[in-house]
């Protein structure tokens, strides 16, 4: 590269990163300047630009009190904070009481101090003209980013609506617009609300409604349609991505309002994704109950290195716990969870501990060394095929484990233990299903002689956790399909990450001890269904990507249930946690089925299923018949 075409590159970037780095010196001088200049037009005014010579001894005189004033009273109320190209109506509101409280502190000083040398005129236009013109500057950026700059066409290659019929939607077209280097100008507003039509909120009209979609979308020109997370139901939205596939445009979601630009002065954009489209609204917590429950506690997790592990211990920093305990045996991950966690909550007491549950010793020396008040037990082996295949590897981890992991806790006085459960749990039909169901037993039965409240959470499919659909039916279209199903008649309740570790810390702040809590997973998918939305979603038409039904794996059902039909299920003051309080086992029963299994782990997996059957007569295990070839079917 020439030396002479690099130097002017570099110094334009330096001189960028030096005036970011030094903005507010440079704020206060430019402001230094612009009320040097609005208190000499304040004479001007007053003496109609005919400024006698006596006057403009005075102007000298009083222009350094006038200055120092109005950078104390400005600096003191932040009126040098914040982003000029975001200026808001409540910015030049602060702008005038600024400038009002600086007036005042003029007047006094040139009354108390100066004997009332500057005539009250010039005040009165100084205090006028410097809410004009420093408004009028600030208002020009935003001006200039939401009106002239995206005129330039070169930069304008894109045209969308937005989905809405609001003041807060519009703002946030207004916030897209303001992006001009995006090249995205949102013209209009459509809505779901057909009566809305020609109303119009920040200069966006409401030019239709969703029913005639794809010709308003053809008259505007327009490439893309935003819509507002949560905003409309997953069945329109799936309605609208049909729309986008056969009109040749897009859908791009934006986050909530109330969501939007946290640290940054830049709205977030992503594609629709599969969260979008479950049939189930947004998760609330009540955040003083979980705050009550976790504040300055030692909290212990389980598994933490997992993907609802770590998103448990996420989720519990919010609530600055006294010590968070990240449990886990695989260190790689253990060791990405405390670093992320230490980025993000600098003043926590992180303990990342790497333990086997099943090493009595190894946890019993935890448990003495550092007392926790809480523990969440995640850790388990949780993949259906996997366990089916290592029957005894499961039985470990996930019943024996979870025996040491409860038996310490019962020992050590902890307050509460949440077992994290499965709805594979209910009438089972896996080797998953089975442990998970004695594991919930052996807390629920140890709970009634124990001051520890045990509780147990179950849900369904996690979206985005090791071993799920999402990922492998993703990566299948990536490669042009095609995507395997195992039947097209299955379903599964399905959540996010966040959202399940958000309703097992929601539950554990409700639980008295005993209860089995039920998460409410919204209506169950069907997995033909999830497999032709990710095709939507990628972008191809219905039909492009072939579906492949190869048939059901050891230990899958069509369908998961959440309940048994004799478990009573109860309302909570959560409306989206049921109680079910289940059939009550005696915890000389529960033991010594715990103890037989662990006993012969190792043994035949015939051997250990026969034992099973006996223990949970509704254990129904049959090996699937196999298929001559896989079917395709039509989605």
């Amino acid at each position: 590269m020439n030396q002479e075409n690099y130097k002017p590159a570099s110094s334009v970037n330096n001189f960028t990163e030096q005036l970011i780095r030094y903005r507010l010196p440079v704020l206060l001088l430019v402001h230094m300047t612009i009320f040097s200049c609005v208190y000499w037009l304040a004479f001007l005014m007053r003496f109609t630009f005919q400024v006698p010579e006596k006057c403009i001894d005075l102007f000298w005189q009083g222009l350094p009190t006038v200055i120092f004033i109005k950078i104390v009273t400005f600096y003191l109320l932040r009126s040098f904070h914040g982003w000029w190209r975001h200026v808001q109506f409540s910015d030049l509101i602060s702008l005038a009481k600024s400038a009002t409280i600086a007036t005042l502190s003029i007047i006094a000083v040139d009354h108390f101090v100066l004997q009332g040398q500057i005539p009250r005129t010039v005040l009165i236009n100084d205090f006028a003209m410097t809410v004009v013109v420093i408004g009028a500057l600030r208002s020009f950026w935003r001006i200039w980013d939401e009106r002239i700059a995206p005129l330039d066409r070169s930069r304008l290659r894109n045209r969308a609506l937005i989905v809405g019929h609001n003041h807060g939607i519009a703002k946030m077209a207004h916030l897209i617009n303001g992006q001009y280097n995006l090249g995205t100008r949102i013209v209009a507003m459509i809505s779901d609300d057909s009566s809305k039509k020609g109303r119009t909120f920040s200069d966006l009209k409401v030019v239709g409604d969703l029913s005639n979609l794809p010709s308003i979308m053809g008259k505007y020109r327009a490439k893309t349609l935003f819509v507002v997370s949560g905003t409309i139901p997953a069945k329109a939205l799936r309605q609208l991505l049909d729309s986008g596939v056969d009109g040749d445009f897009k859908i791009k979601v934006l986050p909530k309002l109330e969501d939007q630009l946290r640290g940054s002065d830049k709205l977030p954009i992503r594609e629709v994704s599969f969260n979008d489209l479950l049939k189930r609204k947004p998760v609330s917590l009540d955040l003083s109950s979980i705050e009550r429950l976790v504040h300055g506690k030692t909290v212990l997790v389980t598994g933490a290195g997992g993907s609802i592990g770590s998103e448990l211990c996420r989720q519990i920093s919010r609530f600055s716990p006294g010590q968070l305990i990240l449990l886990g045996r695989g260190e790689n991950r253990i060791y990405e969870i405390e670093n992320e966690l230490r980025d993000d909550f600098p003043s926590h007491v992180i303990l990342p501990k790497i333990a086997n549950i099943t090493d009595e010793t190894r946890m019993r020396e935890i448990f003495d060394t550092y007392r926790p008040d809480l523990v969440f037990h995640a850790a388990a082996h949780k993949h259906v095929p996997l366990v089916e295949h290592n029957v005894g590897e499961g039985i470990i981890n996930n019943v024996y484990g979870t025996k040491v992991v409860a038996d310490l806790s019962n020992e050590f006085d902890v307050e509460r233990f949440v077992l994290v459960s499965t709805d594979k749990a209910v009438n089972p039909t896996s080797i998953m299903g089975c442990t998970k169901q004695l594991a919930e037993r052996y807390c629920q039965a140890l709970g009634h002689s124990s001051d520890t409240m045990f509780i147990s959470t179950r849900f369904g499919n996690v979206l985005g956790s090791a071993g799920s659909v999402v990922p492998l039916f993703q990566k299948q279209i990536q490669k042009g399909g095609p995507i395997t199903i195992t039947d097209k008649r299955m379903t599964r309740y399905f959540m996010t990450i966040p959202e399940a570790s958000q309703l097992v810390i929601q539950a554990a702040a409700m639980g008295n001890g005993g209860e089995i809590f039920v998460l409410e997973m919204g209506e169950p998918v069907k997995i033909l269904d999830l497999a032709t939305d990710l095709i939507r979603l990628a972008g191809h038409a219905a039909g492009s990507i072939d579906i492949v039904e190869k048939g059901m794996r050891p230990g899958e059902k069509l369908y998961e249930e959440l309940y048994y039909e004799n478990e009573e299920s109860l309302p909570t003051n959560h409306d989206q946690i049921l109680s079910s309080y289940s059939r009550e086992f005696s915890y000389d029963e529960v033991e010594s089925q715990v103890n037989q299994l662990i006993a012969m782990a190792y043994k035949s997996p015939g051997r250990i299923r026969a034992s099973l059957k006996k223990f949970i007569p509704e254990f129904a295990y049959e090996i699937p018949s196999k298929k001559a070839s896989p079917s395709h079917v039509q989605a």
